[in-house]
Formats: C-alpha cells, structure tokens, sequence
C-alpha cells in the first residue's frame, strides 16, 4: 500500500515538473520570438518574411477556401468571442460554481483585448497594403484575433486539463483546439487582412498573457484561501 502510494506521488510530482518545464520553455521562447519580430520590423525594417507568406499562401487562393478561412477567422471575431466569454463565464459561476475559474475568464479575455489595444497604439503598424478578401480596419501588429485565439482557446485547454479526468479526451480537444488556434492565424494572411509577423507576435503575446494572468491568479487563489483558512498553511 504504501509502495503503491509512493509511487503515484512520485508520477504526479514528475507530471506536474514536466508541465511546468513545457510551460516555462514556451513562455521564454515567446518572449525571444515577439522581441525578435519587433527587432525586425521596427528597427532592422526587414519585411521579407511577410512578403514571401503572403505570396506562398496566396498560391492556393479559391472561392471554398476563401469561405472556410472566413469561417475560421469568425472563431476570433468580435461577434463570436463575446458570446463565448459569457457563456463560460456563467457556466463557472452558476453551473459548475468555481469562482476562481469564473474570475480567470475575465481576466484573460478583457485583459488579452485591452494589452492588445495598447501593443497596436504604441507600434502603430498599418494593415497590408494588399487586396483583402475579408473587411477589416484599424491597425495590424499584432493580430488581434491571433492574441486572442491563444488567450481563449488556450485557456479552454488549460481548464480542460484540469476538468476532464480521461487523458485520451484531454489531448483530442487540446489537438482540436490548437489546430483551430493557428487556423485562425493563417486565415488572417490568407484573407490579407494581417502580415504573418503580426500573427506570430499574436500568438507569442497571447501565450505570455494567458500564463501569466494563470499564474498570478493562482498566487492570489493560494493567498486567500490561507487567509481564509490559516491551518492550510500547516
């Protein structure tokens, strides 16, 4: 029993510092690929990257492509996320009733739009100048569907891994999920509304805010409850 027991510490322990190790290595990683964009585009004033994407992906241009990259880019549109964003927010609060995650939901959507607002204020990079096949207005960089795509889809993933207990189920909604994030992404130069670079800072700066606003949630979820209940401490 006891040999039993130590070992699931032990696998739980490696578990979670595999995790932690995949998550820090990603968060650094994002941060190096949104300072190297910026490097490149806003000092270096290399746009030979965006140019080759744009040429490649419009190889393949067709009406039912077009639809489906429509489609797609809808999933991180202002008409769809909000809906969205209020139907997990009431599932947290009155269905499964955990205030904390309720409290995440907020915090990560809100947060991703508002840091977005300001990132596209301060860099002020206009739109291609291409013909678009889908309306679009305001600046470009980054992509605001790309932060958001990987702030609330990859929220849904961290709260999948955390809910469902079937590790089979967890890894086919996280592949779902991550195939549609960066389908999001592409449908954005495809439609000539975004250059890749502002979809690549997208998703670098959507996954840096995701983890942190997990992680300083966590921290203040761990200082209440201790305040709450200081024998937690002991």
């Amino acid at each position: 029993m006891i040999k039993k027991v130590y070992r699931k510490t032990i696998a739980i322990i490696a578990l979670f510092s595999i995790e932690f190790l995949i998550t820090g290595i990603l968060f650094f990683a994002s941060i190096l690929l949104f300072g190297l964009i910026v490097k490149e585009l806003f000092y270096d004033k290399q746009e030979q990257f965006d140019h080759f994407v744009y040429q490649w992906v419009h190889q393949f241009t067709s009406p039912a492509l077009t639809t489906f990259m429509k489609i797609m880019s809808f999933l991180a549109s202002r008409e769809f996320i909000p809906v969205m964003f209020v139907l997990l927010l009431l599932y947290f609060l009155f269905i499964r009733k955990h205030h904390w995650y309720s409290l995440k939901v907020p915090v990560v959507v809100v947060g991703c739009l508002l840091l977005n607002l300001l990132l596209k204020f301060l860099f002020n990079r206009p739109r291609p100048l291409v013909e678009k096949l889908s309306e679009a207005s305001g600046l470009s960089f980054p992509s605001g569907h790309s932060m958001t795509a990987f702030s609330f889809y990859g929220l849904l993933i961290y709260f999948i891994w955390k809910e469902v207990p079937q590790k089979v189920l967890r890894w086919i909604f996280t592949i779902i999920l991550l195939f549609i994030i960066h389908l999001i992404g592409l449908s954005r130069v495809y439609l000539g509304v975004h250059y890749a670079s502002d979809v690549l800072a997208g998703f670098a700066i959507g996954y840096i805010w995701l983890v942190l606003s997990i992680l300083i949630l966590k921290q203040i979820e761990k200082y209440y409850q201790k305040k709450v209940d200081p024998l937690k401490q002991f």
